[in-house]
């Protein structure tokens, strides 16, 4: 199974329209989900994204096999193309550094959005995400993979553009968990 933690209905959009998945609940949280996938829109910020990673680990069993997927757009520095897709491999958060993966990209897991471009590459669920399943021994596969939506102009990014960025990677996004 594949476990995929959103923050905004936007991103979830693309995989919903991609995989025809079925809405449902899951405690406070919107679950979709088909025989292969669930996914769960956590909502903005890195307790909303710790509550919903952690409410799939709660209520599904997890098996070797079982890969958690944290997919979401992220602002950038320029060096970076809009729509750029990135695998992280560790976060910054509260200037704690957190790795797990070398020859990955770093990014800082901030409180609120970011207007200046100040970091590399910034977002708000991260470490939500990192520190529920970092927890949890039997989960074996974990992703976190960025889509760059902005230059640090937060005010720019709209719903539409925000389910098309995603829709246009999902194909790299499978790539990437497949190998």
């Amino acid at each position: 199974m594949t476990y995929i933690i959103v923050a905004l209905k936007p991103e979830a959009q693309a995989f919903v329209d991609c995989y025809k998945l079925s809405k449902d609940k899951l405690d406070r949280f919107t679950l979709f989900s088909n025989e292969n996938i669930k996914l769960i829109i956590s909502g903005i910020g890195v307790t909303n994204a710790r509550e919903a990673t952690q409410t799939l680990i709660n209520y599904f069993d997890i098996t070797d096999d079982d890969i958690y997927l944290n997919v979401g757009i992220c602002g950038a520095s320029k060096e970076y193309d809009i729509g750029e897709l990135l695998e992280i491999g560790s976060v910054v958060h509260q200037e704690q550094v957190y790795s797990f993966k070398e020859d990955k990209k770093e990014i800082l897991c901030v409180d609120e959005e970011v207007s200046n471009d100040l970091h590399d590459i910034v977002d708000m669920e991260s470490f939500g995400f990192y520190d529920a399943v970092i927890h949890s021994p039997a989960i074996k596969k974990f992703y976190i993979l960025k889509v760059v939506s902005d230059h640090f102009e937060p005010r720019k990014v709209t719903k539409e553009r925000t389910k098309m960025l995603i829709f246009d990677l999902i194909n790299n996004i499978n790539t990437i968990i497949q190998n």
